[in-house]
């Protein structure tokens, strides 16, 4: 019962958490105008494996969970999907390839850095170029597009700002977390669960149930 509570107070955090970002991204999207270019069909951030948290984890299985209900073949081609990339992946996996956790570490790190790179993701219909589970994207899905600061600096995708300034693009800065609710949310989850970050292939090639 009280798994059962947490699992739902956890949810209802992250609903409020994706109403930030999305709410973030819309006026990100409005000081860009054109500058912008996302679109439905555009895969390009859908080609290379990247890192997901535990909260991704519980978002995109509720959101497998979901499409079972709703269109149970559609669901199954996206398990489908994940269970080949699965296969593809798992002799170089840097990580557990049974539980799919990533290592820790710098040599974890720099090995990941050439790690799948030419994958497609898995949740990606290749008939439509559309994601199946556009509404339980992982986080970096969400912020990807506009300008948004990282270690490395201020980064966009490499298909948007054209004619841009340096001055023009930081103006449309998105500031996705200003609170940093999703590192909460993250250690509340691995408080009492897996713990680490895995990739999204791992993440929905299990069997429903």
């Amino acid at each position: 019962m009280a798994s059962r509570k947490q699992s739902s107070t956890s949810e209802s955090s992250d609903t409020v958490l994706i109403q930030i970002v999305d709410a973030a991204l819309v006026e990100a999207a409005r000081k860009s105008g054109e500058w912008l270019v996302c679109r439905p069909g555009c895969t390009q951030c859908c080609v290379g494996v990247f890192a997901i948290n535990q909260l991704d984890v519980a978002r995109l299985q509720r959101g497998m969970t979901e499409l079972d209900s709703e269109d149970p073949e559609r669901a199954a081609r996206v398990r489908e999907r994940a269970r080949g990339s699965v296969e593809r992946l798992r002799a170089a996996f840097p990580g557990d390839p049974v539980t799919g956790l990533l290592d820790d570490g710098e040599d974890a790190q720099e090995a990941f850095a050439e790690f799948g790179n030419e994958e497609t993701c898995p949740a990606l219909d290749p008939a439509t170029g559309t994601c199946d589970l556009y509404a339980a994207r992982p986080m970096t899905c969400r912020v990807f597009g506009p300008p948004v600061r990282t270690e490395g600096g201020l980064g966009a995708c490499e298909l948007c700002y054209h004619g841009a300034s340096d001055e023009q693009i930081a103006s449309c800065e998105m500031d996705a977390d200003p609170c940093d609710l999703e590192s909460a949310l993250v250690a509340e989850l691995e408080r009492d669960g897996k713990r680490g970050n895995t990739i999204v292939a791992w993440t929905l090639g299990e069997p429903k149930g």
